[in-house]
């Protein structure tokens, strides 16, 4: 149930400001020109972010992504973060054209976890509820029965075993280890790992706490269990944020993709974030604290996207609307 995973490098392209003054007003011309509405991931280049911000698109979670792109009257929808998420948007939004900067933006949970060999998982397990995080393939989703994403899996959870059942869940394992030790949930889980959380260091982590010992540690579930034993507060990308905002420290430290400052900054101005350490003494990290693959997405290829009608979701019907059942529920869900 492991897959090895090709993790492409950062390309870092230094752009100035009128260069990005520039493009925003071209992009934002071409938004409006083709009825379009541009949703982002809070792990985006902030650039990205304030684009959606300034263009009266969404900056949000993966959840809050799904939900806006529903809701949305916009014909066309550009999503900004990695391809699972501009296949959630198609199948939500089966009469709108998604498209997305790139399609070779993907996701270490999604590539670790191929639809055939976890089909194959959920076959031995034919008793068990199916229920799989957002970070997965349309064809993974349309195996299974609820997909959650980390801001509802407890309560999902909590819901489901209200109703006695035994869970299957994918992919990934801290997640999964973090909801059975909240929940106390009957689970069988696949083997998978986030390539951001996973290099977050509890060692490190400590020893920072140390230098800045008035910090509150915020930490995504997605991490290790011993990252998350030092955690002030465990949540998703949203529920960070909110922290932030809610708790009296000035100073944070923050286990989760640094793309997710630019919004912690417009919630909390005047407090100081730090990133958690994602590599011991000595060691290298595979990823830094920033997703490699929403490294990809750039202000040029979201304007040649939409200029050209290029990188457009495609799924076929069938699977589709297999996805949409368990992709509903999630978006219907309400604690």
């Amino acid at each position: 149930m492991s897959t090895l995973i090709d993790i492409p490098l950062h390309h870092d392209k230094r752009i100035t400001e009128v260069e990005v003054a520039q493009a925003n007003e071209r992009i934002a011309n071409l938004l409006e020109e083709k009825q379009a509405v541009l949703v982002a991931h809070y792990y985006t280049d902030e650039n990205i972010q304030a684009l959606a911000d300034l263009t009266g698109g969404c900056v949000a979670d993966s959840l809050e992504m799904a939900r806006f792109g529903a809701s949305s009257e916009a014909k066309l929808l550009v999503v900004a973060g990695v391809r699972f998420m501009g296949e959630t948007a198609k199948i939500l939004n089966p009469d709108k054209t998604v498209l997305m900067p790139t399609l070779e933006a993907t996701c270490s949970l999604d590539l670790g976890c191929q639809s055939d060999e976890f089909d194959r998982f959920c076959s031995a397990y034919p008793d068990r509820t199916v229920v799989v995080y957002a970070n997965t393939s349309a064809a993974v989703k349309a195996r299974a029965d609820w997909v959650v994403t980390s801001s509802i899996a407890l309560d999902v959870i909590e819901f489901l075993m209200e109703a006695d059942e035994k869970i299957l869940w994918a992919p990934d394992r801290y997640l999964g280890a973090y909801i059975e030790n909240e929940t106390g949930a009957d689970m069988v889980k696949w083997d998978g790992a986030c390539v951001v959380h996973e290099e977050f260091k509890a060692r490190g982590l400590r020893d920072l706490k140390a230098v800045h010992p008035n910090a509150a540690v915020l930490v995504h579930p997605e991490s290790p269990e011993a990252v998350i034993q030092l955690a002030d507060v465990v949540g998703s990308t949203s529920q960070l944020i909110q922290a932030v905002v809610a708790l009296p420290n000035q100073q944070f430290i923050v286990a989760t993709d640094r793309g997710i400052f630019y919004k912690m900054r417009q919630a909390a101005p005047g407090k100081l974030f730090i990133e958690a350490p994602t590599a011991g003494r000595g060691a290298t990290c595979r990823s830094c604290a920033h997703c490699p693959w929403m490294a990809m997405n750039s202000l040029d290829n979201l304007e040649h996207s939409l200029r050209t009608g290029e990188n457009e979701i495609v799924i076929p019907e069938e699977m589709a609307a297999r996805a949409m059942v368990p992709l509903q529920r999630m978006v219907d869900f309400r604690k």
